[in-house]
């Protein structure tokens, strides 16, 4: 069984500024809340492959994968996928950046399924992924508009 999340953002800042910190996957550690360091494994042009590895679970848990993604900065998008699946069947997950008056609607479309033997049911995966895209994303969306005060001042 398959499942998708839909969640966006808006963030008042410029397109570029936008574009720039969300795709420079080394500094994602200090952009995002839940990532404790990310390791770069290969660049060929538009295209990155790179370890996450998550900050501990409360029960000291950490969990690790390989993700690959593409960016086309004239179509404004991002293609990813999860290279290392774990607990899924598949991860993918296509970002979109719309400019919208004075800033830029961001944009997470996630398809994945679980694999039979997963901890976890569709369901609450589901749950888990949209409650902390939204979390994650109004750390990114704090962060960069802080970012473009700093350019206006």
């Amino acid at each position: 069984m398959s499942s998708q999340t839909d969640n966006s953002v808006f963030i008042d800042a410029p397109f570029d500024l936008v574009w720039d910190m969300t795709n420079d996957v080394r500094s994602w550690p200090n952009l995002f809340t839940e990532y404790a360091s990310i390791e770069v494994l290969n660049e060929e042009g538009a295209t990155v492959r790179f370890r996450l590895t998550m900050v501990p679970d409360p029960d000291g848990s950490v969990w690790s994968w390989v993700s690959e993604r593409t960016s086309d900065r004239e179509a404004r998008t991002v293609r990813a996928h999860r290279v290392e699946t774990g607990p899924f069947e598949y991860m993918r997950i296509n970002w979109e950046y719309a400019e919208e008056a004075d800033g830029v609607r961001m944009r997470w479309q996630q398809d994945f399924e679980r694999k039979p033997d997963a901890p976890f049911t569709i369901e609450a995966i589901t749950e888990r992924i949209n409650k902390n895209s939204l979390i994650q994303m109004a750390a990114i969306k704090s962060k960069i508009e802080a970012a473009a005060r700093k350019v206006d001042a």
